[in-house]
C-alpha cells in the first residue's frame, strides 16, 4: 500500500522564472521562485502545471484514465490538489476486533511523498518518511505498537483517491458498472508495476457514482512483504467512503468503514476510520520532512 517511489523522482528541477514586487516607482526588488522554493515546501506553479498536463494527457489514452481524470475533476481537481500544498489531518484508525489502533497527527507531502506523523497522545513521539527512508523518533518504546515504516503514506493510499493515481508505474483497468446503494458506479482496478514501492502486489479497486464521478467505495488488498514472507496478502476489503467535506477545494473523505468484502459487497465492518483536523499547509520550511536530530533510520 505504500507508493514511496511514485512521486519522489519529480523533484530535481532549475527554476529559472522570475516575479517583480515593486516597493516604490524608484526601485524594485526582484524575488526568484528559485529562492522562495529553497526556503520552503512550496512547488512553482510551472511544474504543477507540467504535471497536470501530462497527467490529464496519459489518463486522456484509456477509458478507465478518462474516468479517474473526471473523478479528479469532481473532487476539486488535481491542480487545485498540488496547488494547496501539504496535508495536515488527524488519522485515527479503529479496529474493532482488538487490534491496535492508531491514532496520529500527520502532515503529508503530496507532491513528493514525505511524511511526519506527530502521536496523539505523546507529540513529542513521532516518525515519518523523507521520501528515500523511514525513521522514528520516541522516547517511550510503546508509542507506536506497528509497523511505522508501512503506516508511514498508507493513511494517504486509503483517503487520497483518486488524486494517489496519479504516478508513475500505475496501471488502470475499467471494469463493468456495478450498483452500490442502489446507484450506477463506473468501476477501475488501478495495479503497479513490479518494482512499484514496497508492496506492488496491491491493487484498488475503485467505485465512482456514475453521475457525479464522485469516489463512493474502495476494495483494496495489503500484500505488504514484511506481513506475507511468503508472498499472497490478506483477503480483500471494502471501504465505504462517508460524507465527503471541501477542504480548501478539494473534496476529502472525513470518515471510512472498512468491511471484509464477500461477493463484491460489504461483508463484516471491520475498521472506523475518522479523518479530521484537515487543511493544507503552505509556507512550511524545506526541512520539514527531514528526519530529525536523533531520530533512528528504519
Amino acid at each position: 500500500m505504500n507508493k514511496t517511489i511514485l512521486a519522489a523522482a519529480s523533484i530535481l528541477f532549475v527554476v529559472s522564472c522570475k516575479e517583480q514586487v515593486k516597493q516604490n516607482p524608484d526601485s524594485e526588488i526582484e524575488i526568484t521562485t528559485k529562492e522562495k522554493v529553497e526556503n520552503t515546501v512550496a512547488v512553482p506553479e510551472s511544474w504543477i502545471n507540467n504535471r497536470v498536463r501530462k497527467a490529464e494527457e496519459r489518463l486522456a489514452t484509456s477509458e478507465a484514465g478518462k474516468v479517474v481524470w473526471a473523478a479528479m475533476k469532481a473532487h476539486g481537481g488535481l491542480d487545485t490538489w498540488y496547488t494547496n500544498g501539504p496535508l495536515g489531518m488527524r488519522f485515527k484508525y479503529q479496529p474493532l476486533d482488538g487490534k491496535t489502533p492508531r491514532d496520529s497527527y500527520e502532515v503529508v507531502d503530496v507532491w513528493n511523498n514525505r511524511v511526519v506523523h506527530n502521536s496523539i497522545e505523546n507529540p513529542d513521539a513521532k516518525f515519518g518518511f523523507t521520501g528515500k527512508e523511514a525513521w522514528i523518533k520516541a522516547e517511550d518504546s510503546t508509542a507506536f505498537n506497528y509497523d511505522v515504516k508501512f503506516w508511514a503514506l498508507t493513511p494517504l493510499y486509503l483517503m487520497g483517491h483518486p488524486f494517489v493515481e496519479d504516478g508513475e508505474g500505475v496501471n488502470l483497468e475499467l471494469l463493468p458498472d456495478t450498483t452500490y446503494k442502489g446507484k450506477k458506479n463506473k468501476v477501475v482496478k488501478v495495479t503497479y508495476d513490479p518494482g512499484t514501492g514496497d508492496a506492488p502486489d496491491d491493487y484498488y479497486i475503485l467505485h465512482f457514482d456514475a453521475e457525479t464521478y464522485l469516489l463512493t467505495a474502495t476494495r483494496y488488498i495489503v500484500s505488504y512483504p514484511e506481513y506475507f514472507k511468503d508472498g499472497g496478502h490478506n483477503p480483500e476489503k471494502f471501504m465505504e467512503v462517508g460524507e465527503l467535506v471541501n477542504v480548501n477545494g478539494v473534496l476529502l473523505p472525513s470518515e471510512l468503514k472498512t468491511h471484509w468484502t464477500v461477493n463484491g459487497k460489504p461483508g463484516e465492518y471491520i475498521t472506523k476510520i475518522e479523518i479530521s483536523e484537515m487543511g493544507f499547509k503552505s509556507g512550511l520550511p524545506s526541512n520539514f520532512f527531514d528526519a530529525p536530530d536523533g531520530a533512528e533510520k528504519l
